[in-house]
């Protein structure tokens, strides 16, 4: 029998990819989505895609509606950033960071965990290509499973210790592409923009779509996914990216 694992999946390129990990490490997985409220419904359309896609043997979207709290451009009125230079997204944690989302997230998976017998939680953060964001860092990963396992009847009886894998936390966006080309992975049904259009097109110029895009660059290949007129995908983009090297211009 396989183990079960939960996949926390946002449609995105990153969680897409550990999903493919989850399931080529022999998991039988189910994956979760959080509606909170962001500001559209593209990525939780581009979840239920990747799911079906992937194999997910339940895919359950929850709702949680974080625009209450406010307080991120993702849950409210705020400007996305845009054509931030990379030196910026390193130093400053973002408006698009959405107070303990992480943990919120993390919370519904432990406690399906716990429901399903299953010891596993698959998370798709990375600490080398992001955004600043707190919640992404190893030592908070560390933290919250300790806290899982003190926290929970299986983990106190111990028949079901946790563990939170996140496969992709050292790897830079060009590894995580490779890695998910590798194991067959369609970018073209993901979806990473912060701002996309009324039809679904990312913008090319928020946080997601820039670290993305430098990921496609790098690797040199094309992004999939669909752009707004004048971003096609490709590296080197408005001259963003250099087409040959696959560095910034």
């Amino acid at each position: 029998m396989m183990p079960r694992a939960v996949v926390l999946l946002s449609g995105g390129l990153d969680s897409t990819t550990t999903l493919a990990i989850a399931r080529a490490e022999g998991f039988e997985c189910y994956a979760l989505t959080v509606r909170y409220g962001q500001r559209h419904a593209v990525e939780i359309e581009a979840a239920c895609r990747v799911a079906q896609r992937l194999g997910a043997a339940e895919h359950v979207v929850v709702d949680f509606d974080l625009r209450r709290f406010g307080g991120s451009a993702l849950t409210s009125d705020l400007a996305v950033p845009k054509d931030r230079p990379a030196e910026a997204m390193a130093q400053k944690i973002p408006i698009t960071y959405v107070p303990a989302r992480n943990t919120i997230f993390l919370s519904f998976a432990l406690a399906w965990a716990e429901v399903l017998g299953s010891s596993d939680i698959f998370l798709g953060v990375s600490a080398i290509d992001y955004s600043g964001y707190p919640d992404c860092r190893p030592e908070y990963i560390e933290a919250f499973e300790r806290m899982a396992n003190l926290a929970t009847k299986a983990g106190v009886e111990g028949r079901q210790p946790l563990r939170i894998h996140t496969p992709l936390i050292q790897l830079t966006k060009a590894e995580i592409i490779r890695k998910g080309l590798a194991l067959g992975v369609d970018y073209a049904i993901t979806r990473s923009c912060y701002d996309p259009s009324p039809a679904g097109q990312a913008c090319g110029h928020c946080d997601a779509c820039l670290l993305r895009l430098r990921g496609f660059a790098e690797a040199g290949l094309r992004d999939p996914a669909p752009y707004v007129e004048g971003y096609d995908g490709r590296a080197g983009c408005q001259g963003r990216f250099d087409s040959d090297e696959g560095e910034p211009a």
